[in-house]
């Protein structure tokens, strides 16, 4: 069921790339960030209360260590889209969205350094392919 939510996750991602590449011609890329992480948290909030996601939920169910990296993501991806945005502004969609996807690589060399994953022969030759196809693509 993971691949069918990554294909849907990619699909609505190419949705951001183009929309905000049309709305963004005349309105000012901070603000237009800001109204996309608004309208972004009403609409968890209204899926998290549909599908009950607040029942029995209390904010010191959580420990301090989570709330930390929950809000370090957060942070990460409110930056992400800023800079983002700002590249959307200036430069072609598809290409913006190539060097933006190669958020892959960093993750997965990243996730090997902290998170002690694996990286194979494949993964790595994955890696070299994705960076030079963001090349290409630029």
């Amino acid at each position: 069921m993971w691949i069918i939510y990554a294909v849907l996750a990619a699909i609505t991602a190419a949705g951001v790339a183009i929309f905000a590449k049309l709305g963004l011609r005349q309105i000012d890329v901070v603000l237009a960030t800001t109204i996309r992480a608004l309208i972004m948290a009403g609409f968890l909030v209204v899926a998290s209360l549909f599908l009950k996601k607040f029942d029995g939920f209390s904010p010191s169910s959580w420990s301090g260590r989570e709330w930390g990296l929950i809000a370090l993501a957060g942070l990460s991806g409110a930056i992400s889209w800023l800079f983002y945005f700002m590249a959307l502004r200036s430069a072609d969609a598809s290409r913006v969205a190539a060097i933006d996807r190669t958020s892959l690589v960093f993750v997965a060399l990243l996730a090997a350094l902290f998170l002690g994953e694996q990286l194979k022969i494949k993964a790595i030759l994955g890696i070299v392919l994705m960076v030079i196809g963001a090349v290409l693509m630029v």
